[in-house]
């Protein structure tokens, strides 16, 4: 940029600032946040419910173990219901969002049947939109191709409520192979690497498929998808008020079509502050293995959390990801029953050194924060994911589309819901506080 522009836009940034007590005192929710950290309701749902506090009988609020309730089943009891020798969890999860209740077989049955026939993509969509010109990033990649979807739909602007069903689940069958081909595609072209593309398996569930796509074998244990397929379930939905869901609420609130929403919430995952932080936390945890090892004391451990808080070590922003959560205070259900997950893959493929390092590094940052700094802090959703993940042989390039391909749900629960039960133009106001010149 031409250096001019820099001093006039450094010099602009000071005599438009805006002081923080203003914020204050005309009563401004930065980030839509109270003042106790809980967030601002912009709505009501029916969907799912974070619970991570409670309230006192005098309205004060205090710290508790996390909850997560999808259509008012609590996850681990969902995850009991849903339980079979077949991998489809994600997708009974999927009909309970979106209808209120588990199904039975029948309509189980008619539901995936639906869902496979709406894997395959558009013909020509790969060697045109994908293979073509592929992205360094998936998830922008992602966005391109929902966008392109909107060509290939016929009723593409018809925003009714069963026709945003029907796109939806269409949209929800192809990220599998959308994702998936977006990434072999940049591998090949810009990484160098083998290309490899499989035809989307209609006998298998989403888990399974994303695997199969994957895979260049195309070879995958049961167990490995059926951990896969609990990952899915997990981020399936976290509400109506995350950056995401509320991304796709606002956009869809205009009426227009769900191609757009659903691209401005995968441009919203893909924030670091959001669904790219499991990427994070992993290479986060990979510079402090490589720095003081897996058999690393407490000593060791207390070191390193000291000189992250510091600035002075990984991204030197002071940061510890994969610790604190919006909601959850002292436990992250999602994280919890992840980390039972993780020790069945990890003893399985011989990392029980790395999740013990995990584990222990876990407690130190609980300790410290509470020591150091009088607070409960908790290990969220993004700590075990990212480990899982590796641990897959999933490549980091897709571990914030998987959030998309587990997420797109709740977004299409949530955008269906607005659009029965508010259905009106999201548009919040902003207080000016500048200088106004008159004629």
């Amino acid at each position: 940029m031409d250096k001019q522009l820099i001093k006039i836009f450094e010099k602009s940034t000071v005599d438009n600032n805006i002081p923080n007590d203003l914020y204050t005192q005309y009563n401004v929710k930065k980030g839509l946040r109270n003042e106790d950290g809980t967030g601002v309701l912009i709505g009501l749902t029916r969907i799912a419910d974070v619970v991570g506090y409670k309230r006192l009988d005098n309205g004060t609020k205090v710290d508790a173990e996390g909850e997560l309730f999808y259509r008012g089943m609590e996850l681990d009891t969902l995850l009991k219901k849903v339980k079979s020798d077949k991998i489809d969890g994600y997708e009974k999860t999927c009909f309970l969002i979106l209808f209120g209740y588990l199904p039975n077989e029948e309509e189980l049955t008619a539901f995936k049947e639906e869902l496979h026939s709406l894997y395959e993509l558009p013909k020509d969509f790969l060697t045109t939109n994908i293979l073509k010109k592929p992205s360094p990033s998936i998830m922008n990649e992602l966005q391109k191709n929902l966008l392109n979807l909107y060509n290939e739909d016929e009723n593409a602007d018809d925003t009714s409520v069963l026709n945003t069903l029907q796109q939806g689940l269409s949209i929800i069958a192809k990220i599998p192979e959308m994702m998936v081909y977006s990434y072999q595609a940049k591998a090949h072209f810009i990484d160098n690497k083998t290309l490899t593309i499989h035809q989307v398996n209609k006998d298998y569930g989403i888990a399974e498929n994303i695997l199969h796509l994957l895979r260049t074998d195309s070879k995958f244990t049961k167990e490995e998808a059926r951990i896969l397929d609990l990952l899915l379930i997990m981020h399936a939905d976290h509400g109506s008020g995350n950056n995401s869901t509320f991304a796709n609420l606002v956009v869809a609130s205009t009426a227009t079509d769900i191609y757009s929403a659903f691209s401005a919430s995968v441009g919203s995952l893909k924030g670091p502050r959001h669904g790219g932080a499991n990427i994070t936390c992993k290479q986060m945890m990979d510079t402090i293995i490589t720095e003081i090892g897996l058999q690393a004391t407490s000593e060791d451990m207390q070191g390193i959390l000291q000189r992250l808080v510091d600035k002075d070590f990984f991204d030197k922003k002071g940061l510890i990801y994969g610790f604190g959560h919006a909601v959850y205070t002292l436990s992250d259900p999602r994280c919890v029953l992840l980390k039972d997950q993780a020790r069945v893959i990890a003893e399985a493929c011989g990392e029980s050194n790395r999740l013990s390092f995990y584990e222990k590094f876990e407690a130190e940052v609980v300790q410290y924060f509470k020591t150091a700094k009088g607070k409960n802090i908790c290990a969220n959703v993004d700590f075990y994911s990212g480990l899982i993940y590796d641990m897959l042989q999933i490549p980091e390039d897709l571990y914030s589309p998987l959030f998309v391909a587990s997420r797109s749900v709740g977004w299409l629960a949530h955008n269906i819901e607005e659009k029965l039960y508010c259905n009106r133009i999201i548009r919040p106001a902003g207080y000016y506080v500048g200088e106004k010149v008159g004629r």
